[in-house]
């Protein structure tokens, strides 16, 4: 259904899978992959969002961060294997380290506003955009709700929100965010993340899944993926994007 496209030219040019739904146009969506690049399953995620009718682009994010994307993916496909967990660990941290600096995170989020520019220039999607993403795409969809004002939806997958009350208020829309009940480090946050954007006078949803562990909607990493967390999020997903898009 989809394809590769670029949004810009020569050395700023950034990848993205863009999936397309039929004439009727409920929306446009911006999916942020898991730390692991733009795989596959992103792909797929993208698609279905398609076939329910929204404008999707996936960008691939990591393609300006000096991470080699091919062994970003490797990783990923390694821990989704019990198997392999052990020996692919230690190698994970420090290939990742680029990523916490400031300066990368900068330019990422300036590469998720040109995708959000992006969608805002497409006559069909009318300015009704919304972001998702998973993980490592979870945490920017909070930071692009956080520096997008005009986003009309976020729907954060197991992300991190380390961010201010003061930061909080600069979003301008209702975020749905889900998380899963064994994900201890988020799930330890989160009575601090509610209590700042209650504060910041936002319009939030949490959703947390008994016996769902962190990346439960993956359904390519079977130690992960749990089935009916994954529907339900699905469903709710769908529904929240179908009110505050359509």
């Amino acid at each position: 259904m989809g394809e590769m496209v670029e949004i810009g030219t020569g050395e700023n040019a950034l990848p993205v899978y863009q999936s397309s739904p039929g004439p009727d146009v409920k929306g446009g969506l911006i999916v942020i992959h898991e730390v692991w690049g733009l795989n596959d399953h992103v792909k797929d995620v993208a698609d279905r969002f398609a076939a329910e009718g929204y404008f999707v682009i996936a960008p691939d994010l990591l393609s300006s961060t000096g991470l080699d994307v091919d062994v970003a993916a490797q990783l990923g496909e390694a821990m989704a294997h019990p198997e392999k967990r052990s020996a692919t660990q230690p190698r994970i941290r420090p290939f990742l380290a680029p990523l916490r600096s400031k300066k990368t995170a900068a330019g990422i989020i300036a590469n998720a506003k040109r995708c959000f520019d992006y969608l805002k220039g497409n006559d069909a999607v009318a300015g009704r955009i919304a972001v998702t993403g998973f993980s490592f795409g979870g945490t920017y969809a909070w930071s692009l709700a956080v520096h997008e004002p005009e986003l009309k939806a976020a729907v954060p997958f197991y992300g991190h929100a380390d961010f201010t009350v003061d930061e909080f208020r600069n979003i301008g829309c209702p975020v749905l965010a889900f998380y899963g009940e064994r994900d201890t480090r988020l799930i330890e946050k989160l009575p601090q993340v509610e209590a700042g954007l209650q504060e910041a006078g936002l319009s939030f949803r949490s959703v947390v899944y008994p016996n769902a562990g962190h990346a439960f909607f993956n359904d390519r990493n079977p130690k992960a993926y749990n089935e009916a967390a994954a529907m339900d999020a699905w469903n709710r997903s769908l529904a929240f994007l179908d009110r505050h898009l359509n």
